[in-house]
């Protein structure tokens, strides 16, 4: 991987740059202007993880930068402080490394440490290590865990030791609302909150009219877009295939006092099947999937993108919202989807500050007859 390097003064120039990039990009599709999402310029990232380097007696944080002419060739890169990463991060980063070096039985074969922060300033931190974790490593990690303020989880080969809780409680702040999330150490959600923010309001706006229809929701993971916009749909029916992210998505629907909305354990591939009426069997059932009038398709797959099976299928929808972390398998996709669709919004998001990532929203709506291709 690459390092960013964080340097506010020429932020916006990057932006418009991505901003030139993707405009030039999706040209052919005719979109209305790009509407553009800064991030913060430094410590946006909530959530990072670093290699524990051991030199003798000292140990520090550490990443690699690749060399591009010889990708088996790494440069450990120290690091002291991380400015792509929270405030939060930042304090506990110097913190936690005194308190390791001050203790054989915390440090003893530690390779990495996560941290996963919110925008209030909770934090949980993961210790992994190539050994296995006995009484004296909980006693310290415990003490350890009262010094800093946080919540501490042990992982090594096997094994999970979680010390007080396993999550972190979100809370953001969308047009005026406090939406709160439950996270899950090692699961996915989005890095920068206050990105997440701003996607979550954008969604909000481009489907608020649709209170008399039903959404259906792919690769909901936590509920992240799922309890937001309930409330601009009558019903909501949203998928995910990883169980620990349905499970905490079902969390934030109770926290959230979301109750129009249900999350299907199941895939994409799978749900489309479903939803085409041919398969069948107790979880289909209980969706009552022909009791919904689905006027709106949301969703935000993975940097594959969509198969051309699951775009075909998106078609018969109303409108389509697609969240995208990869612009080219965004672009193939919609090379497919322009047939019967019409991109009408269409918006960049700066997830990942001074690095080529784009995250990408584009609100689909389906031509006219008379206008399709």
């Amino acid at each position: 991987m690459t390092v960013p390097v964080v340097e506010p003064e020429r932020y916006e120039a990057q932006l418009d740059a991505k901003r030139e990039r993707v405009t030039a990009q999706f040209a052919r599709f005719s979109p209305p202007a790009l509407e553009v999402f800064p991030s913060p310029p430094s410590h946006y990232r909530q959530r990072c993880e670093f290699r524990l380097w051991h030199e003798g007696d000292d140990l520090f944080y550490a990443m690699f930068e690749v060399d591009p002419s010889d990708p088996k060739r790494k440069e450990v890169i120290r690091l002291d402080d991380y400015p792509v990463a929270s405030e939060r991060i930042n304090a506990l980063m110097p913190a936690l490394r005194e308190a390791l070096l001050a203790s054989d039985v915390l440090r003893r074969k530690l390779f990495q440490v996560e941290f996963l922060t919110t925008l209030s300033g909770e934090a949980l931190v993961t210790l992994i290590y190539h050994r296995q974790l006995d009484a004296a490593w909980e006693q310290e990690a415990r003490a350890l865990q009262t010094t800093l303020g946080v919540s501490i989880i042990g992982r090594a080969r096997k094994q999970r030791l979680v010390l007080d809780r396993d999550h972190v409680w979100e809370r953001l702040q969308v047009e005026g609302r406090e939406f709160v999330y439950q996270q899950v150490e090692n699961s996915f959600t989005q890095p920068n909150a206050a990105i997440c923010q701003s996607m979550l309001g954008w969604a909000r706006d481009v489907t608020r009219d649709s209170r008399e229809g039903d959404l259906v929701e792919f690769y909901c993971g936590n509920g992240n877009f799922t309890v937001a916009l309930a409330e601009n749909f009558r019903r909501v029916v949203a998928t995910e295939i990883s169980r620990t992210s349905v499970a905490s998505a079902n969390v934030n629907l109770e926290a959230n006092a979301v109750a129009n909305a249900v999350v299907a354990r199941m895939s994409a591939e799978e749900f489309s099947v479903a939803l085409a009426g041919e398969k069948t069997g107790r979880r289909v059932a209980a969706l009552a999937l022909d009791e919904h009038t689905f006027t709106t398709a949301l969703v935000d797959p993975p940097r594959a993108g969509l198969d051309a099976h699951s775009c075909e299928q998106l078609k018969v929808y109303e409108r389509i919202v697609y969240i995208s972390c990869n612009p080219d398998t965004l672009e193939a996709n919609l090379e497919q989807l322009s047939a019967t669709h019409v991109v009408t919004r269409f918006a960049l998001f700066d997830q990942f500050p001074y690095t080529d990532h784009c995250e990408c929203g584009v609100l689909l709506e389906r031509r006219a007859p008379a206008a399709r291709a």
